[in-house]
Order: C-alpha cells, then structure tokens, then sequence
C-alpha cells in the first residue's frame, strides 16, 4: 500500500519515478509549536498510483524540491502550509503548477475550506480516519496508525483530482480554478516589506507618532525572530505592541505592567524595547495616518454592487463567496477613493474576474466616490 523512505539510495528510486511521471499527488506532516519555519516530519507522495512516505527527518530532498518545480502538476487539498514549507525548504517561491482540489471544490459550491475528509466523503464515497492530526511526526519510529494516516492523505488524492477537475470542466470552469490556483501559490510566497508590518498591527485610530513606533516594533520583532527561529507571539504579540504604543511606557516597572509581555522579554529586551518607542526618527519619516476601514456604499450603489455580483454568479454558477472576497472588494474601494493603479489590485481581480466583476464594480464604485471618500477622512 505504501512504503516509508528513510534511506538515501531508496529514496534514489522514488526520484527515478518522478521522473518518469510528472503529476504528483502530495501533502506534509511537519511540526511548527515553537518555531517560525516549520519542521517537515514527513512528505507524501503518490506517483504513478504509489504512495511513497518520504521521511523528513534524514533524507536530502534537494532534488525532490526541483522536481516539485519542474512537475507538470503538483496535486494538493488545501495547499496553503504545505506550499509555505516547500518555499522554506527549497528555497524558492514561485510553484505554479499547483491544482488544490479544496480551491476547485469551492467553485462546484462545496464552501472554501471543505475538508479533506468531507471531500472524499462528497466526491468518492470514500471514508477515512482523521484520528493523527495531532501527532508528533518527528518521533521515531513512527507508529503504523501515523503512517496509515499519512498514507491515506494522498492515496485517493489522485481520484480525488480526477473528479474534482472532471466536474470542471463540464461547467467550464476548470481554467478559471487553476488561475485561483496561482494566485494562491504566488499570494503565499509574498512577504510584506518591513518597512510596512506595522500596517498589519496598527489601525486608522493610531497617531503617526504611534505608527511610528509600531514600526520600529514590528521590524525589531521580524529581525528577531528570523534570528532566534521562534512564532511572532514568543517575542511580542499584536495586542502587546498596540498596548506599547497605547501606555507608552518610560521605564521597566511600567514595561512589566504591559499585556502578554513576557518576563525574560522584558529582562533580555527591555531597555531595547523602551528605546524603540522613545527615540524616533525625524517626524517627516514617519508614516501617514491610516485609512478609515469604508463599511459600506451609499444605499442606492450598495444595491448596484450586489446587482453585478448576482450577475456574475447567475452567469457563471460560481458562488459568491468564490467570485468576491470581502478584502478585495474592500481593495476596490481603496481603489476608487485613492486613485490607485489598477495593477495594484490584488491578481485575484486583474484574471478571469477583471471583465466579468472588477471593471463593472469600479464603473459603480465611481458613482459613488464622493461618498466613499467622505467615509474615509483620514485625520491628519
């Protein structure tokens, strides 16, 4: 049913068959408690109706990353950690020969997170036992119940691809999947630059003075853990660096009264910590005011909007929560308000979306920009 490949000249045959069939199903085991970067316990592979168990833990799997580049298809459900660790391991972020059956179950109206349990239920009638997901899958040996559940994660991935792209294509739907596919892959290798984190943590409510020191806070932090291998929340969460900037501490008692900060951070850190919030560079540096979150249009083209989403859907058979995420919609509205570039949209609404609902809803959106615009006075 499968084997388990812990040695490097078994692990020779694997990458022999690879390449010799180029569609590859796949999904990872890994832990990732106490780090940034996860830890691969295992990957799974089905090729060519094999399933192969690739133990993370002591192979060199730098030719089997150029092979997951290379491939004519890499399968996957729910791809978004597994594509995360590759890019971490291999060293490059630019797969794009991703189908995730999870992204094209959304648009057969299956919801956007079916699980991989529920999708072989729905499409195959198959069961399978989601007992291990808790497991610790770099102890060695692995016990027979982890690698038959490690095993299952890919042994009907193949048909469950087959199915899913089959359905498709019958509604002509397939291209647009794969474009989403993309997108997606490409949308988890972009880093946010560092100068702009603190736009991840701060609001339209904070100063520029407390802006600034969000993002002195949020690039120390980003350095830090890159440095150290450890979460974001190990070294300072969100809710702790908005109560820094809030409480603006001055000394260390006042540190130790800030919330979730912990107490070897303030030992090790402190004076560091007190020092990015109080010297700041020269006031022209620092960032600009946060936009206002717009909540809604006027009435009248609130209902126009959702006329040219219905349109869309009815034309399509796509649903709603698939054709418009709220994040872009709210990306057309920045659009609209702030004159921005259409290039700048998010690739989600630049594809297949752009004829079909981005450029309709930004003619609509026009309609309304006075009115946008006066939801969002940014205060100075």
């Amino acid at each position: 049913m499968f084997q388990f490949i812990h040695q490097q000249k078994d692990f020779e045959n694997v990458l022999a068959l690879m390449s010799q069939n180029s569609i590859y199903g796949l999904d990872t085991e890994f832990i990732k408690v106490d780090t940034l970067w996860p830890k691969l316990g295992v990957f799974q592979i089905n090729v060519n109706d094999q399933v192969y168990l690739l133990d993370g833990t002591s192979l060199n799997l730098s030719a089997f990353w150029e092979k997951l580049f290379q491939a004519q298809q890499n399968i996957f459900h729910a791809c978004g950690e597994d594509i995360d660790l590759i890019y971490h391991y291999a060293q490059q972020k630019n797969l794009d020969n991703v189908f995730d059956t999870q992204v094209g179950m959304s648009f057969l109206g299956h919801g956007l997170q079916v699980s991989y349990q529920n999708a072989l239920k729905t499409m195959l009638n198959v069961d399978i036992d989601k007992g291990q997901t808790r497991s610790d899958w770099l102890a060695r040996p692995l016990s027979d119940e982890q690698l038959n559940y490690a095993a299952n994660d890919v042994l009907y991935l193949m048909q469950l691809a087959d199915k899913v792209q089959t359905d498709l294509k019958q509604n002509y739907l397939l291209d647009f999947a794969q474009e989403d596919c993309r997108n997606l892959t490409q949308e988890i290798g972009e880093e946010t630059p560092l100068e702009l984190l603190y736009q991840d943590v701060g609001n339209y409510r904070h100063s520029r003075r407390q802006l600034m020191q969000l993002q002195q806070l949020a690039v120390w932090r980003e350095q830090m853990v890159k440095a150290l291998n450890q979460p974001r929340s190990f070294i300072l969460r969100n809710s702790t660096m908005l109560d820094l900037v809030e409480k603006n501490p001055k000394n260390q008692f006042q540190l130790s009264t800030i919330k979730d900060l912990r107490a070897h951070i303030v030992r090790e850190h402190g004076k560091t910590i007190l020092d990015l919030i109080k010297y700041l560079p020269d006031q022209l540096q620092w960032p600009l005011r946060m936009a206002r979150p717009i909540r809604h249009s006027s009435k009248e083209v609130g209902e126009n909007v959702e006329q040219v989403i219905q349109r869309a859907v009815q034309e399509t058979q796509i649903p709603k929560e698939v054709l418009l995420r709220k994040k872009w919609l709210n990306a057309l509205y920045q659009h609209v308000v702030f004159h921005n570039d259409e290039q700048d949209l998010p690739n989600y609404l630049l594809g297949w979306r752009y004829e079909l609902l981005t450029k309709p809803l930004i003619e609509v959106l026009h309609a309304d920009e006075r009115y946008l615009s006066g939801q969002m006075k940014v205060a100075e």
